[in-house]
């Protein structure tokens, strides 16, 4: 006959069992829980991320753009028929601009120039060289995924307009970039009844002095007079800025398969 005492060896057991059972329920909804409120998260910042239309790769794995900002200091570059502005001052105008953009973006921004001095040191003679050598290491030391060097076009005949987006021949990044930035230029300009223009190769120093992909973009023709009057304003600079931030986005997009 069992006695009162034979039970207590099965009992313990028993309630051994039921409390192993009882954590580990617990366990699994405590897991359950944090899978899910990592879900929500991850699906809250996929939404933001699309809200900004930011290519993903961009916010999760900062890419450096070198940006230059044409001519500076005494080489004022072309200047404008109907104001008289240089240049130099609206490319560093639109080059800020979308350096600020950039870094809204998630991307690494290196300057070439980041004042209106020129990067030659002093005004000697070989200054123009010294200056784009200057250009050459920045661009090298940064290592960039891109390099766009902002400048503004001129030409003899008047009637000349909208953008113009140069790459190195025979580099297909080169040519990739320069026709996604020469899409949304063309976008732009349609606006204003512009004729589309085609991206082009170009024989500069800017686009050959290192092997990192690299595009000259004309902004528009300072010889127009249309043209000069829009480029010489704050919001079309921004304008300018966004539709070269648009094609850099095309361009990584299409070779990152996103």
């Amino acid at each position: 006959m069992l006695r009162r005492k034979d039970f207590l060896p099965f009992r313990s057991a028993c309630f051994i069992e039921g409390a192993k059972k009882s954590y580990n329920n617990r366990m699994k909804k405590a897991v359950l829980l944090f899978i899910a409120v990592g879900c929500v998260f991850v699906t809250a910042w996929v939404m933001c991320v699309n809200a900004l239309s930011v290519p993903v790769f961009a916010v999760t794995r900062p890419m450096c753009i070198v940006l230059d900002a044409g001519h500076g200091g005494i080489d004022g570059g072309v200047v404008g028929r109907e104001t008289g502005v240089k240049e130099s001052e609206l490319n560093l105008s639109v080059t800020m601009k979308l350096k600020t953009i950039l870094e809204e973006a998630g991307f690494d921004v290196a300057l070439t120039r980041k004042t209106e001095a020129g990067l030659y040191g002093t005004a000697t003679k070989g200054f123009k060289k010294r200056d784009m050598q200057k250009r050459k290491e920045i661009i090298e030391e940064a290592k960039p995924i891109a390099m766009i060097s902002v400048h503004q076009n001129f030409y003899p005949t008047r009637t000349s307009r909208g953008g113009q987006v140069f790459y190195k021949k025979d580099s297909e990044s080169g040519k990739k970039l320069a026709e996604g930035i020469q899409h949304s230029f063309n976008n732009l300009y349609a606006d204003q009844g512009v004729k589309p223009r085609v991206a082009a190769s170009g024989d500069y120093y800017m686009l050959k002095c290192t092997e990192y992909t690299s595009v000259i973009a004309e902004c528009g023709f300072l010889s127009n007079r249309a043209d000069e009057a829009l480029l010489v304003t704050e919001d079309y600079q921004r304008k300018v800025a966004e539709a070269i931030y648009a094609g850099l986005a095309e361009y990584l997009a299409s070779v990152s398969g996103a």
